[in-house]
Order: structure tokens, then sequence, then C-alpha cells
């Protein structure tokens, strides 16, 4: 009797470990892996991704890339549709050019600030002003101006396409099922993939940077459109019902009006999306700021690249700051002689561009500019003369560059491609079913599996070891400074203009001091890709501390613990759902920039996707592309909580 008493407290304790979900899935996943590895590992082996698994694209890829080159100056496709579309991209971005020079630097600037004095208030207008007149101090005017034609025309065109798909999606559940993946690929697969079969299509010019361009920025409208429709407030949607409107009435006299802040965000992010291909739709001929960026790349010239990044910058927070702006002002009641003073903004805003071309400064003075790429440089040649090596103690940048690559990513990249392919297939799986369900580990799993079938297993794993070590850096670093700013307020207005400069900052422009400093490798690029996730993870941690219900804070301070104690304890579990986005984030942004990191000796499918696009190499470029989107499917769905577990966690 006294044996089974005993045994009571162990039963019941064996029994709460069998109920803990966490074990019960380890428990399915090990039966299951016990019933398959063995027969998987005798019929394939167990070294790297079977061979008889993968499939070789190689040809048909370049079969249609043949066609196309064949064909495209004389099938009725190319002659009938996609040449007319063409000719009214390069018509569109001419007409907004040439009005553009013909309004001259001083109407750009007047018309800028007081559409944004409109819209936005004094202090937006009195940005733009400043934006516009440092665009031409740097001079950069007229590059400024071609980027900001290419944006207008690409911008349009972008809003009207995703707002035209987020309509479809927002009233239709089975458009909106089917419309998910394609909106998901669209934005992982990286610019550079897809760049190559535009260019195919349309040649080297400004067709193809349009294109690209809104391919790549129209998602963002088209998942904020849907959003805003599907989330409009059903109370008012059946009280408009309820006075027999048709379907019609109810979309442009209720969900549209509900929606306008998601479509102004919608249109924000088209906008800095947009921006962010200004450097690499350059590589197809956009020419404008991204080309400068480029060109300065080419030529390792620091002062350059800044010259023509700032103002990309410049033009990235005044959109930014404008648009979100009138977001918040939405709703408000208008000023009190709105439409007048909006009249006398318009016609004094003519005024000064036509006293402009009547004293005929239409262009920047070039007495006006300000050179800042000469001591740029100077200080890049300080820099790297005492900082690239021989420093006492601690070393140069080029021997922490040296041993990061020795003992992080070497060691990562070495063991994961140890690892027998089933065994990665398993640690997919494993973590991609603890944090979500079985659906989203199958889509995981898959994802992996399909970059073996694509036969890029090796580089793969090569760039998810440089994806791992600059996700961990980005997130130490992210984490610690977005505590800091979220326990200070003075930190937060202090990071703030510091975390706009790198968000927005073009992401060429990061490799060029990078490889200043740090030499050409592997580590350079995990160097950018870290700087370019930064302020990403740093403002969704901040945010999601701020946010931390008040009253449990309070009750914190009450029970007498210290801030460290109300951090551990409070803080960081209730924002737990913005700490794992903040992690989702920086692996986005990290997988997108150590794929550019290609052009500096990154390596693995960042190297292939560029070699494709240099070589015209279809199979190659289009291969490697679609592996980063598996990669970073898996890597989405590994670290992003499904909406069950998120509100768990929450």
């Amino acid at each position: 009797m006294a044996a089974l008493v005993a045994a009571a407290p162990g039963a019941s304790a064996w029994h709460r470990l069998l109920r803990n979900p966490v074990v019960r899935k380890l428990g399915v996943l090990f039966l299951l892996a016990a019933l398959l590895v063995p027969f998987a590992a005798a019929r394939w082996g167990s070294g790297a991704w079977p061979g008889a698994l993968t499939v070789d694209l190689s040809e048909p890829l370049g079969t249609a890339s043949d066609w196309i080159v064949d064909n495209r100056d004389s099938h009725p496709l190319f002659l009938y549709f996609l040449g007319h579309v063409s000719n009214v991209v390069v018509i569109a971005v001419r007409a907004v050019y040439l009005a553009l020079l013909a309004v001259g630097w001083a109407g750009v600037t007047a018309v800028a600030a007081l559409t944004a004095w409109r819209v936005a208030g004094v202090r937006a207008a009195l940005g733009t002003g400043a934006a516009f007149l440092g665009c031409g101090l740097l001079g950069m005017w007229v590059p400024t101006m071609q980027t900001l034609a290419l944006m207008v025309v690409a911008v349009a065109a972008s809003v009207v396409a995703g707002a035209l798909l987020g309509l479809a999606a927002g009233l239709s559940d089975r458009m909106h099922r089917a419309l998910r993946p394609v909106l998901d690929t669209m934005q992982v697969l990286p610019a550079f993939a897809y760049l190559l079969p535009v260019v195919l299509v349309f040649g080297i010019g400004v067709p193809a940077a349009v294109l690209a361009t809104v391919v790549y920025a129209a998602p963002p409208m088209a998942r904020l459109t849907a959003l805003g429709l599907r989330g409009a407030d059903k109370e008012v949607l059946e009280a408009v019902e309820s006075l027999g409107t048709t379907a019609r009435q109810r979309l442009l006299t209720a969900r549209i009006p509900l929606a306008r802040k998601e479509l102004l965000l919608g249109l924000n992010q088209t906008i800095m999306m947009a921006l962010s291909m200004a450097v690499i739709a350059s590589v197809i001929g956009a020419g404008g700021l991204g080309d400068r960026v480029y060109q300065a790349l080419a030529s390792v010239d620091v002062g350059a690249a800044l010259a023509a990044g700032i103002p990309i910058v410049l033009l990235a927070v005044v959109l930014d700051r404008v648009t979100g702006a009138a977001g918040a002002r939405l709703g408000e009641a208008p000023a009190p002689n709105a439409r007048a003073l909006g009249a006398y903004a318009l016609i004094a805003a003519a005024a000064v561009a036509v006293a402009g071309r009547l004293v005929g400064r239409l262009e920047w003075p070039e007495s006006w500019v300000v050179g800042i790429a000469e001591p740029v440089n100077r200080a890049v040649d300080w820099m790297t003369a005492h900082l690239y090596s021989g420093v006492p103690v601690v070393g140069g940048t080029a021997d922490w560059a040296g041993r990061f690559t020795t003992w992080v990513l070497d060691p990562l990249r070495d063991g994961l491609l140890w690892l027998p392919w089933w065994a990665v297939l398993l640690v997919v799986a494993a973590l991609a079913w603890l944090i979500g369900t079985w659906g989203t580990a199958l889509t995981a799993v898959l994802a992996m599996a399909a970059i073996g079938v694509l036969g890029v297993w090796k580089p793969s794993l090569d760039t998810l070891s440089q994806v791992l070590a600059a996700v961990a850096v980005a997130l130490v670093v992210g984490f610690v400074t977005g505590i800091a700013a979220a326990r200070s307020d003075h930190v937060e207005r202090w990071l703030r203009p510091v975390l706009d400069v790198f968000q927005t900052m073009p992401q060429f422009v990061y490799l060029i001091p990078v490889v200043a400093l740090f030499g050409v490798g592997r580590a350079p690029a995990v160097a950018a890709a870290v700087v370019y996730a930064l302020p990403a993870v740093v403002r969704i941690t901040a945010q999601g501390l701020r946010q931390v219900d008040p009253a449990a804070l309070e009750s914190a301070r009450s029970l007498g613990a210290t801030g460290a104690q109300q951090l551990r304890q409070v803080q960081l579990p209730l924002a737990r759902p913005a700490l794992l986005l903040a992690v989702n984030q920086g692996v986005v942004l990290v997988l997108a920039v150590v794929v550019i990191g290609g052009l500096v000796g990154g390596g693995a499918l960042g190297y292939d996707v560029v070699f494709g696009l240099a070589q015209g190499d279809l199979a190659t470029g289009l291969v490697a592309g679609a592996a980063i989107v598996c990669l970073g499917l898996m890597l989405d769905r590994v670290t992003q909580p499904t909406g069950r577990r998120a509100r768990k966690g929450a």
C-alpha cells in the first residue's frame, strides 16, 4: 500500500509530462522519424540532398529564354501588347520628367512644400522644402528629378494594380486565398531574380525598371487594401445594407471610406518600397540617383555614393512623414477656409514656377552646389588606414571580419552541411510545429525540400548560415537598443532620425563603407544585413514594450519590483508577440541584404542570382531566386507563430 502511495506522485508527474503539448508534438515527430528516416537513408543515403531527388530545370528555362530572345521583335504578343506597354511607360516617365524640368527647381520645391503644408501641416512643409533644397545643394537636382519621374509613374501603376488586387481579395474569400501565396512570392523573391525575365522581355531601359518596381511595390497596397475592406465595421455595413443599397453603393459609400487609413498606409508602404528599388532598378537602366549610387559602388567611391544616397533618404523620409501625417489627420474636421487656403497655395506655387522661368533659373545653380564627396572619401581613407588593421589590443576591422568568419560563419556553415538532409528537414519540422501547427510544419518542410529538388542544397545552406549569424547579431543589438528606447524618451528621440536614415538608405550604399572597412567576403555581407535589419527590430521591440498595459507595471511597482524585475517578469512576457514579430522581420530583412551581399563576396545563392542577371542565364538566376523564396518561406514559418498561439502568448 505504501509503495502504491509513493508511486502516485511520480505517476502524476509523468501524466502531466505526457499532457504537455510540446512533449506530445516531439513524441509524434520522433515516431514519424523512427518510421521514415531508416527507409529514406537506406534508399537515398544520409549525406547532402540526394541527386535522385533533384530536377534539372536548366534545359526548359534555357529554351524559354531563347524563345523570348528570338521572338521579341516579331511575335504578336510583343508587337501588339508588350510593345505598347513599353511605349506607354516611356512616354509617361518622359512626360513627368519634362514637366518637372519645365517647372524648375524653385517651382518643384514650392509645389512640394505647399502640397505638404496642405495635407500634413507646417512642419511637414518646412521639412519637404528643406529636403528638396538639400538635393540641389548636393548637386543631384537632375538625377533627383529623373528618379522622381520614374517613381511617380511606378507608384501610380503600383497603387492602381495593388488596389485592384486588394479589392478582389477584400470582397472575395476565394480570391483572398488564391492571391495570398502570389503576394508572398512577389515580396520574398529578390529583386535581382525577377530583373532577369523583365530584361529579357523589355530589354535594358526605363520600361523594365518601372515594371520591376511595380512587381516589388504593389503587394503592400494589395494587402492593406484587402485588410481595410475585410476589416470594415460589420454594424455600419449592415446599417447601409438595410437602406436598400446595392453592392456597388455599399463599396463606394461605406467600405472604401471605412478603409481610408489602411489605403493611405498602403500608399505609404508602396512609396517606400518603390524608392528602395531605385538603386536596384539602376542595374537595368533606370538612371537617376540609383545609377549614381551603382556607379559609385563599382569604383568603391563612398563620397559619391553618399552624395547620391542622401537625396534618396530625404525623399523617403519626406514622403513617409507627409503620408503618415495625412493618415493621422484623417477624420479630423477641415480647417476654416481650407479650400481657399488650398487655392492660394496653388496660386503661390504657380507664381514661383513662372517667376523662375522668367528669370531663366530653371536649373539648380552650379555655384550653389556643396561637394561632400571629397571630404567623405578623406574620412573613409583615414578610417581605412587607421581602423582596417593594426589597431592595438582590439585589432582592426579586417581582423574582426576574419575572426567572425573563422569562429562563426565557417563552423555554422560546416555544421549545416554536415547534417544529413533528413536531419535538416526534421529540425525544420520540429521548430515550425513547436511554434505553430502541423500545417505550418508541413509548409516549412516542403519549402526546404523544394530547395533540394531544385539542386541548390549546398549554396542554400551556405546562405542560411549567413542569415542565422546576421539575425543573431541583429536581435542581440536590436533588443538591447529597443529596450533602452522603450525605457527612455530621450533615447527614443535621439534614435528616431538615426533609424530613419538607416531604414531608408538604399541597400547598395551600405555595401560600400562595409567593403572599405571589412574587405570582401561573407562577413561584409553579414555586416550590411545587420545594419539594414536593425531599425525594424529596434522599432518593433520598443513599440511592443511601450504598449504593455500600464496597470500591470503599476501592480509590479506596488509590490516593490525593481526596474530590471519589471522588465524580465512583466514587460518582456507581455510583449512576446511583438518580440516574435521583430524576429520575423529581422529574418526577412537580413535575407534580402545577404542576397545582395553576393556582389561583395557573400557567395552562395546571392552570387548565383547576380551571376544569372549579369550573364543573361535565366536558369541559374531563377532557380537561385526560387530557392531564396523557399528559404524565406521556411524561415517565416519557423519564426512567426499562428494567430492562435500568438494570442496565447499574449
